[in-house]
C-alpha cells in the first residue's frame, strides 16, 4: 500500500502543511500582533486610552473570533477568488487561515502584554520615556518568553485549522486524509496522516517552548 507514490503524496502533504501553517501565521502575526498592542496601549489602564476605541476594536475581534473556521472557509470563497484567483490549494487555504487567526493572535498578544509589571511602566513613564518606546522597549521585550509560547499555540491552532481545509480541497495532510481516508475509505492513510499531524504538532510545540526558556532572563 505505502509504495513510493504513496510515500512522495505525504511528502508532499507534511510541505504543504507546514507552508500553509507557518505562511498563514506570519501573515496573521503581520496583522494580529498590531491589533494586540492597540488593545493593551487603549485600554482603560493602557498608556493611551480610548474607550471608543478599545470598545469598537474589541468587538470586531470576538465577532471574527466567534465564526466556526469551516464556515469562514465557504463565506470568505469570493473574497479568496480575488486574491489569489483561485479556491482550492494550500495556497488558497492561506486567506481564510489569515482572516481566522490574526484576531486569536490579538487576543494571544493582548493577553502577554497584560502580563508584564505595570511597575516597569511606570519606571519608563517616569523617566520620559513615549508610548512607541515603552512598546517597543519595554512592553514586547518583557513579554517576549509569553509572546513565543502564544505563537506556538497559535501555530499549531492554525495547522488544525489547514486540516480542515481538506474538506473543500485545501491541499495537505488534512485534504490527503480527507479524501483517501474518508472518501476511499483507506484508514491506514488516515491513521499515517493523524499520526504525522501529531508528530508535526509536537514539533512545533517542542520548538516553541524552547525559545520561550532560551528568551526568559528569568532562568
Amino acid at each position: 500500500m505505502f509504495d513510493e507514490a504513496v510515500v512522495s503524496m505525504l511528502a508532499r502533504g507534511i510541505g504543504e502543511t507546514l507552508y500553509m501553517t507557518l505562511f498563514s501565521t506570519a501573515l496573521s502575526y503581520l496583522f494580529g500582533l498590531p491589533l494586540g498592542i492597540l488593545l493593551v496601549v487603549t485600554g482603560s489602564d493602557g498608556i493611551r486610552p480610548v474607550s471608543w476605541f478599545h470598545k469598537v476594536l474589541g468587538a470586531i475581534i470576538n465577532l471574527l473570533r466567534s465564526i466556526p473556521f469551516l464556515i469562514l472557509l465557504v463565506a470568505v470563497i469570493p473574497f479568496t477568488r480575488m486574491v489569489v484567483g483561485t479556491t482550492i490549494g494550500s495556497t488558497a487555504t492561506v486567506v481564510p487561515l489569515v482572516i481566522s487567526a490574526a484576531p486569536f493572535i490579538a487576543r494571544l498578544v493582548e493577553s502577554s502584554l497584560k502580563e508584564v509589571d505595570k511597575g516597569v511602566v511606570e519606571a519608563a513613564w517616569s523617566m520620559g520615556a513615549t508610548p512607541m518606546r515603552i512598546i517597543f522597549r519595554v512592553l514586547i521585550p518583557e513579554a517576549k518568553p509569553s509572546l513565543i509560547l502564544g505563537a506556538a499555540i497559535a501555530i499549531t491552532t492554525i495547522l488544525g485549522y489547514s486540516a480542515m481545509a481538506g474538506i473543500v480541497g485545501g491541499g495537505g495532510l488534512g485534504d490527503i486524509a480527507i479524501r483517501y481516508g474518508y472518501y476511499r475509505y483507506q484508514k491506514d492513510i488516515m491513521l499515517v496522516t493523524v499520526a504525522l499531524l501529531v508528530i508535526v504538532v509536537q514539533i512545533l510545540q517542542e520548538i516553541g517552548a524552547r525559545l520561550a526558556k532560551i528568551s526568559d532572563k528569568r532562568n
